[in-house]
């Protein structure tokens, strides 16, 4: 049997584990490397050329949820972009590997493996390790963008066009995962400023303590870890596109600052005193009733009337159920593409219960289940149970079975999401005392 071309290197903390993989894969590579420390892998990989890394996602006693194999991953993916890299677990944590997978790797197997499988994995890493290298590099600055046809959807991407042609502050409203990052990139990208910088910032992320530093940048110095002067975000968006997701969710006692750079259109570092001058494009995003927040002077009004000069709103993916398969298939053919595997079918009698799935998480919600159907599944059609979704979840949110209590149970449910969780604002959005909200959420099994 002629062995492949390749060198193979085994990470894992198990001695056993190591001999075993090493006698297996010395039958059909000509080259494997060992190693119980997974601290060792750069010293390697700067030694050798190395094609294939299996790389096991458990070091320590007692740590056996994956994350050190996990950040393992994420640092030899960073430094060695073009390594190809299988996932290996003793405990069968799946939905970890998978994660893994999503981010870049060629697959994962579970230990006790099957040499068979073992050595088909990794012969088809090779195989793709080659492929990319043969490959001429190309890229493209246009994202592929998914519409739709519904007259909502439509109604939205007709304003974002004409919008894209001026410089005017755009507020763009929309649940959670309804495609506003999308929306956003999609207006920097039809704009005059498409070859600059899209500089996205999540504010519901951004620690009150970073804020400033963060978004406008520090000189040497200005607090103990400055060690360099340092430019923020405005200033890295500078003759491009910065969007503020989230912007609901920033503090009052920042917004006076935020206010002030729009206004100005210059930032100040920390520690500074002069003012430098940024052009860019601004463009902002939230999930929350501000209008709402501004009668409740808890979003100040004039900040407000800086950022909306156009609003631009984002239908939830139950109002626009017509748009739903047509997103199913984009997303499969998305992924079938990364993943190098065939599209599978759905079947018709599924594809009628997703349309009638209420889809909470909306288009992200979508764009996870379908990546993880296509991960996780070899059948040439696809069920709900792929897509992880029990049909007593379709039978609760379908209209031809829905019941007064469930359509109080989704009352309920969206009010909190419009009220981002608030108990007291969503008891009296409902009409409700708290108590009585609070009876109902343990009556429906609702999580706050």
């Amino acid at each position: 049997m002629r062995k492949t071309n390749a060198t193979i290197l085994v990470l894992d903390d198990n001695t056993e584990v190591l001999i075993a993989a090493k006698l297996l894969l010395k039958r059909h590579f000509e080259s494997v490397l060992t190693n119980n420390n997974p601290k060792k892998i750069f010293e390697i990989l700067q030694e050798t050329e190395v094609d294939v890394i299996i790389l096991d996602m458990n070091y320590r006693v007692g740590f056996e949820d994956g994350k050190e194999g996990i950040f393992w991953f994420k640092e030899v993916r960073t430094n060695y972009p073009q390594a190809q890299i299988i996932l290996m677990t003793s405990y069968g944590h799946v939905e970890t590997a998978v994660e893994g997978i999503k981010l870049g790797a060629i697959d994962y197997i579970l230990k006790p493996w099957d040499n068979d499988h073992l050595i088909d994995i990794v012969k088809k890493a090779v195989q793709q390790r080659r492929k990319k290298e043969q490959e001429p590099s190309v890229t493209s600055d246009t994202p592929t963008y998914f519409v739709g046809t519904s007259p909502a959807i439509q109604k939205t991407y007709h304003m974002a066009q004409r919008v894209a042609q001026t410089e005017v502050n755009t507020l763009i409203l929309g649940e959670n995962g309804t495609g506003k990052y999308v929306l956003a990139e999609y207006i920097h990208q039809n704009s005059n400023r498409k070859h600059q910088p899209f500089v996205h910032v999540d504010l519901g992320s951004l620690n009150a303590n970073l804020f400033e530093s963060e978004l406008f940048g520090y000189a040497k110095g200005a607090f103990t870890d400055a060690k360099q002067d340092t430019a923020g975000r405005f200033e890295s968006a500078h003759g491009g596109t910065i969007f503020l997701d989230e912007i609901g969710n920033v503090p009052l006692h920042l917004q006076a600052k935020l206010l002030q750079v729009i206004q100005s259109k210059s930032v100040i570092r920390l520690g500074e005193s002069q003012p430098r001058p940024v052009d860019v494009r601004i463009i902002t995003a939230t999930n929350a009733d501000i209008e709402t927040e501004v009668a409740q002077k808890e979003f100040r009004e004039d900040l407000y009337y800086r950022i909306n000069t156009v609003v631009l709103p984002l239908p939830a993916l139950r109002e626009r159920k017509e748009d739903i398969p047509a997103l199913l298939d984009f997303f499969m053919q998305q992924y079938a593409t990364k993943y190098q595997a065939t599209s599978p079918k759905i079947q018709k009698h599924t594809l009628d219960a997703l349309c009638n799935y209420e889809w909470r998480g909306n288009i992200r919600e979508m764009q996870n289940r379908v990546e993880r159907a296509l991960i996780l599944t070899d059948a040439e059609e696809l069920n709900l149970h792929d897509f992880g979704i029990s049909a007593a979840a379709i039978k609760e949110t379908s209209p031809d079975d829905a019941t007064l209590q469930d359509m109080e149970r989704t009352t309920i449910i969206r009010t909190l999401e419009k009220c981002n969780g608030n108990i007291s604002q969503t008891a009296d959005e409902l009409g409700l005392s708290r108590a009585a909200l609070y009876r109902r959420l343990e009556k429906y099994n609702i999580k706050n």
